[in-house]
């Protein structure tokens, strides 16, 4: 059973987060790491990462650059630390030598290459801060309203979830370009 397990990580591309933290990967506590996520294997112990942080689908953190191996015969190798209380969007690269404060939304498809400070928002190849965090949450709660707010009862992670909620999504979509769901 060990051995199909074993497998089936391989083919979805999952990685095993729990032999990554053997290797000296450090990791804090409620952490989300969502499908095809990958934590540089070959150099985990240079990766830290704090409390509440969601990884979202497809980002790599990376704590080496092969770049140089067929030239000097050398790998780069330097530490990432990603703070507590940061979201990383899908599709995101975070290379080597690479700080992100706490406090922080990275947007999806980002290439993190420099440092990111507490308390902002980043955004692009490479990575820009374009506001704070503060700045951001408030023009997102600015948007929001009775008809384009939704609970959890209204995900897939609800086992009560019906057609009926999607239609009302939908339609507050169309009102409101964009919803809000817990």
């Amino acid at each position: 059973m060990k051995f199909i397990k074993k497998i089936l990580r391989k083919i979805r591309g999952e990685q095993n987060i729990e032999k990554l933290k053997k290797r000296g990967l450090k990791i804090g506590k409620n952490v989300t790491i969502m499908d095809g996520v990958i934590i540089d294997p070959s150099h985990c112990w240079h990766v830290e990462i704090g409390d509440n942080v969601i990884l979202a689908p497809k980002v790599h953190i990376l704590a080496h650059d092969a770049s140089t191996k067929i030239f000097l015969n050398h790998t780069r190798v330097a530490n990432v630390k990603i703070g507590s209380n940061v979201f990383i969007g899908a599709g995101t690269i975070v290379l080597p030598n690479v700080a992100i404060g706490d406090n922080a939304v990275i947007g999806a498809g980002s290439v993190v290459s420099k440092d990111i400070p507490v308390n902002s928002v980043a955004v692009g190849a490479p990575a820009k801060v374009i506001c704070t965090l503060d700045q951001y949450l408030e023009k997102q709660k600015a948007k929001m309203n009775d008809e384009n707010v939704f609970s959890a009862e209204f995900t897939l992670r609800n086992n009560n979830f019906v057609l009926s909620h999607r239609e009302k999504m939908l339609e507050s979509c169309k009102k409101y370009k964009e919803i809000f769901v817990e």
